[in-house]
């Protein structure tokens, strides 16, 4: 079940392949995360000293968070995925030019997941050219129903 979508990434980026990973996570985000207070928007998946990090992802923290806890809603959060996934992750963003996007946010069994995609950034006649298929898709589904 999605919590919330990168609906930008789709716009921005061709999505060759799609990886799940966890994520280490605070107690407040969580509840924040459950009551649909996330935003991926503007995030964006880093490599570091061979491990994957979240940058800019928005979680807002509930008014009644804990009273000892500073909630920080950009904090960097570490992803959670096996090292050879990491390890193939790596090679194909250093080699081939290609970046790690979030895709959204979904629960699996219970426990909440980021799903990230690979992928090649669009230029802008290709994006033209994906609006215009969307369209195109469009008035085709008009067309049947008005039959």
């Amino acid at each position: 079940m999605s919590i919330v979508e990168n609906k930008k990434a789709f716009y921005d980026y061709f999505i060759e392949q799609r990886f799940e990973a966890g994520i280490a996570l605070e107690g407040w985000e969580v509840k924040a995360i459950r009551a649909g207070r996330a935003q991926l928007k503007e995030a964006y998946v880093i490599v570091g000293n061979s491990e994957l990090f979240l940058i800019g992802c928005h979680i807002s923290p509930l008014p009644a968070a804990s009273t000892h806890v500073q909630p920080d809603p950009t904090r960097t959060r570490k992803l959670l995925l096996h090292a050879e996934e990491i390890n193939r992750l790596i090679g194909s963003v250093e080699r081939a030019g290609y970046t790690l996007v979030p895709l959204n946010l979904h629960y699996a069994k219970g426990r909440i997941k980021l799903e990230i995609g690979l992928a090649k950034g669009k230029k802008q006649h290709d994006k033209r050219d994906t609006e215009k298929d969307r369209e195109w898709q469009r008035e085709q589904q008009r067309l049947i129903r008005a039959k």
